[in-house]
């Protein structure tokens, strides 16, 4: 018997056992009530892992509509003034022409401040200030402002601009970690994935920074 003749039985055995199953089930109530309920749920399931990212995208532009607001506020300028920005309220858009990005980015990266897309750390220093920015973002949910980071090349331009003036960086290399260098003034961009998947930019303000 040949090698395609022995898999042809063996799948033919696991077809006729499998109908076996299907049909005893179907014999008894319990079973056959068991059977659909289960089907149900597997259906449900499988709708909810669809309807996820688009439901998150939609909560994220509710929040952003309300970030645009504060971001313009004069009470939200005080407190990035003062630097009292508290976790989830905006302080700062980004802009990245290259991929596409336009985000109100919010202090703090938990869970709940990330669904505003993308979120400061707040250990590191404010967008312009000397030091190592950085920013976390989603890259398959609430708006995937970061989906594409990956595409970033040297030399593309990233955009803050903050309640009290405006910063431009250019992206420079791509590196899993920080970077420290006295008295520069860079970026690090990170997507919420797990660390094998990570993209990160370093950016570096030009000399139209203010």
């Amino acid at each position: 018997m040949g090698r395609r003749d022995r898999e042809s039985g063996l799948s033919n055995r696991m077809g006729d056992g499998v109908g076996f199953l299907l049909d005893a089930l179907r014999a008894r109530p319990v079973a056959r009530r068991l059977l659909s309920g289960m089907s149900l749920l597997l259906a449900v399931i499988g709708v909810g892992m669809l309807a996820y990212p688009f439901a998150t995208n939609l909560w994220q532009e509710r929040i952003q509509t309300h970030l645009d607001r504060q971001l313009a506020s004069p009470a939200l300028r005080k407190a990035y003034e003062q630097g009292a920005v508290s976790e989830g309220d905006a302080l700062t858009r980004i802009k990245i022409p290259a991929i596409g990005v336009d985000v109100v980015v919010v202090e703090g990266t938990s869970a709940s401040a990330l669904r505003a897309g993308a979120g400061h750390y707040p250990n590191t220093p404010l967008p312009g200030e000397v030091g190592n920015v950085g920013v976390a973002g989603h890259r398959t949910t609430y708006g995937k402002p970061f989906a594409n980071l990956d595409q970033l090349k040297p030399g593309d331009p990233i955009v803050f601009e903050t309640p009290i003036g405006r910063d431009l960086y250019r992206s420079h290399r791509n590196r899993m970690r920080w970077m420290r260098a006295t008295g520069a003034r860079l970026l690090r961009l990170q997507t919420g994935c797990s660390p094998s998947r990570r993209a990160t930019r370093k950016g570096q303000p030009s000399n139209g920074s203010s």
